[in-house]
């Protein structure tokens, strides 16, 4: 468990891949990068009062939490961990949610991560083994599959639809305390390691915050929408306050979702630079009015970048015609593009210039790691 500030908690086109078809139709949406999600019908929600103040609010969770809870499950690990040249064996305890009817279990890799054995409990006396199919730690993201068919499976609904000062319910088990419910609303979206801090900087973070209470036994467990959809997948907290938890948006999580299941892993694309936020303290130096844009502050040398002409101090505004609002959405855009695609870049110049670049993306597991590399695509 680490702490710095806050704590983890807590491609389906291959043919024959059991399950990969029906879900992909489930998620309802295209592998390619960018692609909008179609939203699965909404249950109706539940009815509503007014508290004093003219405030809304649920008149009860119940409904709600009945409905869902059977598709929460219990995740049990047997752990190996390595101190030196000794080996000690741990057990870890974590949640997770059923996606698919035949057995696929959405979860956190920190959940499994070094497991020698997974198994799930659904219900309070159906245990079954799982097997690890898919896992991705830039995103803290895993996938398990158990032997079992005509499970309950949560409808995933658009993580881009939600406001702040929506409900939410958290479902979960805390502590080992099984099927436990919270409800709270979202406070914050696209929460990125500049506000987390201890973040993995190459993992990839775009955070819902939720007051919905969240703690170590959470992981992996499904935020809802009040209409019963899946929002997002708990997976942090700020251990200093009181109430500040985090989920992984399941927008982010539908894209990753068919190569996850497909190949059991991501193939990211990079360009060998590393980007920031503009500053207000880089502004008279490039001689910008603006904050908009990623800022290139490295370049790796002999790199797709640097063959492109891609030079520091130079502001990337533009990727494949899609407008650049954070380096957060141009690292998860690019990541996700392809590797060996030609991509289309649109720089400002620290001359205040305007320059189209062309770029051939590498894999990014074949770039080499830069220096303070607070995020680099």
């Amino acid at each position: 468990m680490r702490q710095r500030g806050w704590v983890l908690l807590l491609g389906c086109l291959l043919a024959g891949v059991p399950g990969c078809e029906r879900l992909r139709q489930r998620l309802g949406q295209s592998t390619e990068a960018g692609a909008q999600p179609v939203v699965m019908p909404v249950p109706r929600g539940p009815e509503t009062v007014i508290l004093p103040g003219g405030v809304q609010a649920p008149a009860s969770f119940a409904d709600l939490a009945e409905r869902a809870a059977p598709s929460v499950v219990f995740v049990r690990t047997n752990q190996t961990h390595r101190y030196g040249t000794r080996r000690v064996l741990g057990r870890g305890l974590g949640s997770g949610f059923i996606i698919d009817p035949d057995g696929l279990i959405l979860t956190n890799h920190h959940v499994v991560e070094n497991a020698a054995r997974v198994d799930v409990l659904i219900g309070k006396d159906r245990r079954l083994r799982a097997q690890i199919v898919g896992a991705d730690p830039p995103t803290d993201l895993a996938i398990l599959r158990i032997d079992a068919r005509g499970l309950p499976a949560l409808p995933l609904g658009d993580s881009n639809s939600l406001r702040v000062g929506d409900w939410v319910l958290a479902i979960g088990n805390p502590f080992g305390l099984a099927n436990t419910v919270s409800a709270g609303i979202i406070s914050a979206k696209d929460r990125t390691t500049e506000d987390v801090p201890g973040l993995d900087p190459r993992g990839f973070y775009s955070f819902l915050q939720t007051d919905a209470s969240i703690n170590p036994g959470n992981s992996g467990g499904p935020l809802l929408d009040m209409g019963g959809n899946v929002v997002g997948v708990n997976t942090a907290i700020n251990v200093q306050a009181h109430k500040i938890g985090y989920a992984i948006p399941i927008n982010m999580v539908r894209e990753l979702l068919p190569d996850l299941i497909g190949q059991g892993h991501i193939e990211r694309a990079a360009i060998g630079a590393v980007i920031s936020s503009l500053k207000p303290v880089d502004m008279p130096r490039i001689g910008v009015d603006s904050l908009k844009g990623a800022l290139v502050r490295q370049v790796s040398e002999g790199g797709p970048g640097a063959q492109a002409g891609l030079a520091v101090d130079d502001v990337i505004l533009e990727f494949n015609g899609r407008e650049i609002t954070s380096p957060w959405a141009l690292r998860w855009a690019m990541s996700l593009a392809g590797v060996g695609s030609v991509v289309r870049l649109v720089v400002r110049r620290a001359s205040g210039q305007l320059q189209e670049l062309q770029v051939k993306l590498g894999d990014a597991s074949d770039l080499p790691t830069l220096p303070d590399e607070d995020s680099t695509p």
